[in-house]
């Protein structure tokens, strides 16, 4: 640090030079700039867990219902509604907070899979797709396997 002391008398003032003050404001204005960039990247980080745990919610509630549906082929009569028509592509909001006109959609995709005739088993894939922002699709996916009741 460079301090300035004029050599008439009576004026002996210390100060700092020019390019001191510069390379300070320009250190602060950086420190707070890097600090309100944090704040707005763990905003749009916390919206976004917002998101993906809106339509993970949306997926298991899915996989509920298939997970409650009656399957017994070895009933008298025999039942089998777990087949993927009775579980078609389904699009519903997600359960953010809101106003106005900000909703977010969100796609569920059931898929059924035959993984074994004896015993048998079946495999339940549940895909909820939804968008963040302008960041593109994301996807959420659980899955279970399930026998016959």
């Amino acid at each position: 640090m460079n301090i300035f002391k004029s050599s008439k008398p009576g004026h002996g003032t210390k100060a700092f030079t020019l390019v001191e003050v510069t390379i300070a404001m320009s250190i602060a204005a950086l420190s707070m700039g890097a600090i309100v960039n944090g704040y707005v990247i763990s905003a749009q980080r916390a919206e976004w867990s917002a998101y993906s745990l809106a339509a993970h919610s949306l997926a298991m509630q899915r996989l509920e219902q298939t997970r409650a549906t009656k399957w017994d082929p070895d009933g008298s009569p025999a039942v089998d509604e777990l087949i993927g028509v009775n579980f078609p592509v389904s699009i519903n909001t997600l359960d953010i907070p809101r106003s106005g006109t900000n909703i977010v959609y969100a796609t569920n995709f059931t898929t059924i899979t035959t993984i074994s005739t004896a015993p048998q088993l079946r495999m339940v894939q549940v895909d909820c797709v939804w968008k963040f922002m302008s960041r593109g699709l994301f996807t959420n996916t659980v899955a279970t396997y399930r026998s016959v009741d």
